[in-house]
Order: C-alpha cells, then structure tokens, then sequence
C-alpha cells in the first residue's frame, strides 16, 4: 500500500481511512482565500455502504489501497445473494445483489463481470460498459417524426425502461450504457 498526500485524492480512489477501507465519491479541491488549501472528499464504504464527508489538507497523508481485479462468470441468484465462479479456479463465490445497485437488471447469465478483491474479501462488482438487451414494447415509429433529438420510451427485456430513438421497434436488440443506463446504439 501506498501513501498518498490529501491533496492527490481522486474520484474512484481507494482508502483506508479510520479503520474501515473507502471509495472517493467526489473530491473538490478548494483554495479559500484565508488558510491552506484542502481538499473536500465524499467517501462510501465498501463494506456496508456508508457515506462520509471528510476534509483532508495537502500535508494530510492517506494509505491509498490497490484493489486486485478478477473477471467472475455470473451463475445464478439464490436468497438476494449472487453467486459467481473464478473461470480460472472454479471456486465460487456470493455477493449481495444490492452491490450492483440499480444495474442489477442488466446481469444477464454467464455473464463476466469484474469483482474487486482486498485480501480474499470481494468488495466491489462492476457490469461490463455496454450490455445487449431487446426491447420488449414501445411505441410504433411515427411518419414525418424527424426532429434530430426526439426519443421516445421503452420497455426492454429485463423490465428496465430507457429511451430510444424513433427509428427502433419492438424485438429489436440494442445496446445500453450501464454507467448511464442509456440506450447507445443498434447491435
């Protein structure tokens, strides 16, 4: 592990921080006219999802925590747990399924996803950026209907609703952004 000075914090950084291991939400850096510049993080933590705000000085030194990254094949779901298997060793392994948040829906079955590791202990679970669905229902393309920005909802497959441009139908498959959980492109 390495230490870093309070102001080097960035979005997505790793802590250890009063004991507990943390994510950098948001870091604003701000220079007040009167006093040392500091920085202004937003932490989670990753063990149970709490947040924090915390004030960190330039002089202020922060165990910065590398996180070991392994793709894990999803194999199914039982009691609000996710059970994922290591495609190198086979062994398997359970996450609560609120780790994946509102992108839940988007796991489709044998899917490979990365999970974050400290120590033999998961932490962390990420979609892949850009994921398959089709479109279950949405409303019929409309003649004449050419305004450059005009979408109009859908309902996909896995009950998530997105909007789309007025060319897609229904049964079509697309592909959606998890981070933004925006409709990207045909597939």
């Amino acid at each position: 592990m390495s230490k870093i000075n309070g102001n080097e914090i960035r979005p997505g950084n790793v802590l250890e921080h009063n004991g507990g291991l943390w994510v950098a939400v948001k870091a604003d850096h701000v220079k007040p006219g009167k006093g040392g510049a500091f920085a202004q993080v937003e932490m989670r933590n990753l063990r149970n999802g709490s947040k924090l705000n915390e004030r960190f000085r330039s002089a202020d030194k922060v165990e910065r925590v590398r996180l070991e990254q392994k793709d894990q094949q999803f194999l199914y779901e039982t009691d609000g747990m996710l059970v994922f298997m290591d495609t190198e060793t086979y062994e398997q392994i359970e996450l609560p399924a609120e780790i994946l948040g509102e992108r839940r829906p988007f796991l489709q079955d044998g899917m490979t996803i990365q999970v974050e590791f400290h120590e033999d202990e998961a932490l962390n679970a990420t979609l892949p950026q850009k994921v398959v669905c089709k479109v279950a229902e949405t409303e019929p393309v409309v003649k004449g209907q050419t305004a450059a920005n005009s979408f109009k909802p859908a309902i996909l497959d896995n009950g998530v609703k997105v909007m789309v441009p007025p060319f897609v139908g229904q049964d079509e498959d697309i592909v959606v952004n998890t981070e933004t959980l925006e409709y990207s492109e045909r597939a």
